[in-house]
């Protein structure tokens, strides 16, 4: 099949028609060879291919919230062509078997490349690595591994994951949160806030000392270590400091840290649950700046879908979670691109490029040139739209943007030139 888009914006500047054909792009310029399918891209902003660095798609095991072929829909919704699916399904992701299997359904839905991510300990128990190198060289090439949902909280466990996947490539993201100072009962920022709410408070400090002990470690054995969904501004002095020493350290942000604000709880709506917690306004403004200036590498959706009976419960009892795969450009357009922090290039390097090196994945986050793969995203950056959980294609309805207006709209997708989304 042969793509022709017809007059896009390519990442916002110039405007140029892009011909594909055998899911590569053959021309870029001015073309005047027909096509299988043409689309008329006036006015609209052509990006690669999104990749998303942290989704939760619940496949094994909780298909009642999510499945691996509902969440890649709505992955491609977003204009995405590659996710990261996190560990913490049942079984876990800690054996190679369990990490072809996830790598199996993605191919059979094919709509998105859907590259496993692997537990770091067995069982996500932090105590005994899992199998790390198994996972690596299997047909699912494993290269990022986490326990996500907790911390890898034992330094000697975390020194030995970062010196085993040095060998390989492989990258740790760590949820950094101190088990002692931030327990699994915190379920909200620890402030003055919680204190009237009666809510137990999760301080950023139990963030903070993670992080400051993971890039010293990652300075110790030369190995990469990734910060998963960085929420306050005391780790982002911290990321800041240690690039500056030229660690290893690369760190993202959730679309939901960007705009969401810790004031939020005060209606107990446990869709506003989620982990790391909502921070305060000035923790926002933080994490905007570092994204804008670099400091932060990456934007990843943290996509968490649950299912109703887990999420509609008194704030304390409620699954941490929200989904956030069809929204997430939307809210980098709203608060990025229309905020004048970002151009249509800066959200590319954010949500493409960077995500797809720090994965090592080859074929994502390429430039829109000849010869690279057709992994494409065409946005309407002017369309506003008022979010409708309803109308998601997640199987989940724990969505935090229901009822806001956002700006930015994802109209088509393709996987090496094939559409996954849109007319």
């Amino acid at each position: 099949m042969s793509l022709l888009i017809k007059g896009a914006r390519l990442l916002g500047e110039d405007a140029a028609d892009v011909y594909v054909e055998d899911g590569l792009i053959r021309e870029v310029g001015s073309v005047s060879t027909t096509a299988d399918e043409t689309v008329d891209a006036d006015g609209l902003v052509l990006l690669p291919g999104l990749v998303d660095l942290h989704t939760h798609l619940r496949e094994p095991g909780r298909e009642d919230a999510e499945t691996v072929l509902t969440g890649s829909r709505a992955a491609a919704a977003g204009g995405f062509t590659s996710i990261l699916a996190m560990a913490n399904t049942t079984p876990v992701t800690d054996t190679a078997e369990a990490a072809l299997r996830v790598w199996e359904l993605g191919r059979d839905a094919g709509l998105v490349d859907v590259q496993p991510v692997g537990a770091v300990t067995r069982g996500l128990a932090g105590e005994e690595l899992a199998e790390l190198g198994l996972m690596a060289r299997s047909r699912a090439r494993v290269r990022v591994f986490s326990d996500d949902g907790r911390c890898v909280a034992d330094a000697r466990v975390m020194r030995r994951a970062l010196e085993y996947v040095k060998a390989f490539g492989g990258v740790i993201s760590q949820h950094s949160q101190d088990p002692a100072l931030a327990p699994h009962a915190a379920c909200c920022h620890e402030g003055q806030l919680s204190g009237e709410l009666g809510l137990p408070g999760w301080p950023s400090i139990a963030e903070e000392v993670i992080v400051a002990r993971d890039v010293m470690l990652a300075r110790h054995t030369g190995s990469r270590v990734h910060v998963a969904h960085v929420s306050t501004a005391g780790s982002v002095e911290v990321v800041r400091w240690a690039k500056a020493q030229g660690i290893a350290v690369t760190a993202e942000v959730t679309p939901h840290h960007l705009l969401l604000t810790t004031d939020l709880l005060a209606g107990y709506d446990p869709t506003f649950k989620v982990n790391p917690p909502l921070r305060p306004a000035e923790d926002v403004e933080a994490l905007r700046a570092a994204l804008a200036d670099g400091t932060i590498d990456a934007v990843a959706t943290d996509h968490a879908p649950h299912a109703r009976h887990d999420k509609e419960h008194a704030f304390v009892d409620a699954a941490f979670g929200m989904l956030g795969l069809e929204t997430a450009l939307s809210v980098v357009a709203t608060v990025m691109v229309e905020g004048g922090l970002l151009d249509w290039a800066g959200v590319a390097r954010v949500m493409s490029a960077n995500p797809a090196a720090i994965a090592g994945l080859d074929g994502h986050g390429r430039a829109l040139a000849v010869g690279e793969p057709a992994n494409l995203a065409l946005v309407d950056p002017s369309t506003s739209y008022v979010v409708d959980r309803g109308a998601s294609l997640s199987l989940s309805r724990n969505n935090p943007w229901h009822g806001r207006s956002l700006t930015g709209r994802v109209v088509g997708t393709w996987l090496r030139g094939a559409r996954t989304f849109g007319a």
